[in-house]
């Protein structure tokens, strides 16, 4: 039987994940309102979030060939942008435990909300619980709102009008901050920041958040390297 603080601990996690799951899934009915302006079907654009379900290569893809992209660079660009996954798979992956079907089936919700809502809990219950609970409700609302975005197309306007755009900021934005306990830690996150805003006006949609985490992993390397 589990402890009143076990129990408490659960129904955190579960809602502070379904929180980021709701942000985030909700901007899906961008992704598909983009996708079929970019010139891909309905039945294309579910697809994608479907199977490749994972928004900023899916972004990255629509955006490219809408430039009059081919096929190929379109799909170099998503899975260049799609490559940190692996990373945070290396992450994860002993942090969850998971094995056989139940690994390849976590794998597919492998994405920024799940991993950061599973590596900041401090057992691997509570891990569990957030990346499963966070990456299937994005998955759910995800796809859902595709179809919703696809469907509707132009009708339902710009997006960003009903501040999804920055609701998903927000999300992670909250995830973060709790994290920065010390000068360090916020020197870098700012330096992050002023990196991804510098490389945004060059780089294709995704970039700035490869660039941001590259700060990161360059800083931990360092300060491994002293220790």
């Amino acid at each position: 039987m589990s402890t009143p603080d076990a129990t408490e601990d659960r129904r955190a996690v579960v809602r502070d994940s379904l929180g980021v799951g709701v942000a985030t899934g909700l901007y899906g009915v961008s992704f598909g309102a983009v996708s079929v302006a970019a010139g891909l079907s309905v039945l294309q654009t579910c697809a994608l979030s479907l199977l490749m379900f994972t928004g900023a290569s899916q972004f990255a893809l629509v955006g490219v060939l809408s430039g009059g992209g081919t096929a190929f660079s379109a799909a170099a660009t998503a899975v260049l942008l799609g490559t940190r996954n692996t990373l945070y798979g290396l992450r994860v992956a002993p942090l969850l435990g998971f094995r056989g079907r139940a690994r390849a089936g976590a794998a597919h919700l492998l994405i920024d909300e799940s991993t950061a809502m599973s590596v900041n809990r401090t057992t691997r219950a509570g891990a569990r619980t957030g990346f499963l609970v966070t990456g299937g409700s994005i998955f759910v609302l995800w796809n859902l709102f595709t179809l919703v975005g696809a469907v509707a197309g132009n009708a339902i306007g710009d997006p960003r009008t009903y501040g999804l755009d920055a609701a998903v900021g927000g999300a992670f934005l909250a995830l973060l901050w709790p994290q920065l306990h010390s000068t360090g830690h916020r020197l870098v996150a700012l330096l992050a920041v002023a990196v991804a805003l510098g490389v945004v006006p060059v780089a294709p949609a995704g970039v700035p958040v490869l660039a941001a985490g590259g700060v990161a992993l360059l800083a931990g390397l360092l300060v491994r390297g002293r220790s």
